[in-house]
């Protein structure tokens, strides 16, 4: 073994010397540049991660540890009063179901219908096809915020050709409802979905035309051929994309706000969880006191991760076909 290895270090160094000094230069760059990609990927693995871990430890910190200056990472009092008082504020039980059931159903819509625009754009022609495709592009490019003046007045006062009024005597009023977010949803019209129709259509495209050909000569039509041939190929991005939507849906504030300003939801709870510390602390002890900035972005960092969690156990789930779907279409776009 030490002979083998006395034998492959005078190879080196005679081979070093005979390139005169050319083996000895590249074997030091290879090492420089592995150290560098070392330093450079910690470096932004600690930059992402470094927050997170800082707001796991706070949520475990008491209200003295915060103020204590010898305290910075790990607590001196261990405690979970945090998320049980956040929980409470928050109504964490009733709200995390409610989100997911919303965030589910409106994600599930948004990506069915998505998903047949997007093919019907990728595989057919039809009359005012780049007229149709600049207006999903104008869904993209325009904030949800341009349009919430309108959006609000149409479902606070909604009405179908004054069909609804001339029965009712008045139109409906449709905020309170998750029904407006459906509807968004199903028109193509919801958070995202333009975003979502163009990724789907870019990934149709460079499917080969090949195996819809092949389908037809078999007898399948055009339904037949997508459900069974092409669905199961964009799989992977259809998972890309519902893990998407069901994200922003999980996390929105703006929609949510508008339509669904009663229903208790996380994303709609978390904003309004510093101004209701107070009001918890008067309501459990009684006393009327001020809440320090410290423990109030104490409460808040810990809101966030009982947010956050849902979706990384999500993640963890969906992660090989949200890989799957990235590499595929680096490869392939």
């Amino acid at each position: 073994m030490t002979k083998n290895k006395n034998i492959q270090q005078v190879s080196f160094w005679e081979r070093n010397r005979k390139s005169e000094g050319y083996l000895l230069k590249k074997k030091i760059m290879e090492i420089a540049v592995v150290i560098c990609r070392f330093i450079l990927l910690f470096g932004l693995c600690f930059l992402i991660l470094q927050p997170i871990l800082n707001k796991i430890s706070v949520s475990f910190m008491t209200e003295p540890d915060l103020f204590n200056p010898i305290v910075i990472s790990i607590p001196v009092h261990f405690t979970t009063d945090n998320y049980r008082v956040t929980a409470e504020i928050m109504n964490y039980s009733k709200g995390i179901v409610n989100s997911l059931v919303i965030s589910f159903t409106v994600s599930l819509l948004q990506i069915a219908v998505c998903t047949i625009v997007g093919y019907g754009f990728a595989r057919f022609k039809f009359p005012l096809k780049n007229f149709w495709f600049a207006c999903v592009m104008l869904v993209i490019l325009i904030p949800p915020q341009v349009i919430s003046n309108s959006l609000f007045i149409h479902f606070r006062f909604f009405d179908v050709f004054g069909i609804i009024k001339a029965i009712r005597g008045e139109a409906l009023n449709l905020r309170g409802l998750p029904i407006p977010y459906y509807m968004m949803s199903a028109g193509c019209m919801g958070l995202k979905n333009g975003l979502y129709i163009y990724m789907i259509r870019q990934f149709f495209r460079n499917i080969p035309n090949d195996m819809e050909e092949a389908a037809y000569v078999d007898g399948c039509g055009t339904f037949k051929t997508f459900f069974t041939i092409m669905l199961p190929e964009g799989k992977p991005i259809i998972t890309s994309c519902f893990l998407f939507s069901f994200v922003w849906q999980w996390t929105d504030g703006f929609y949510s706000k508008m339509f669904l300003g009663t229903t208790t939801l996380l994303s709609t709870s978390i904003a309004r969880l510093v101004d209701s510390i107070g009001a918890y602390i008067q309501r459990v002890q009684g006393i009327k006191t001020t809440v320090s900035v410290a423990y109030s972005n104490c409460i808040l960092g810990t809101g966030t991760l009982m947010l956050v969690a849902p979706l990384l156990v999500l993640y963890l789930f969906a992660q090989r076909q949200f890989v799957e779907s990235i590499s595929s279409s680096g490869i392939k776009m």
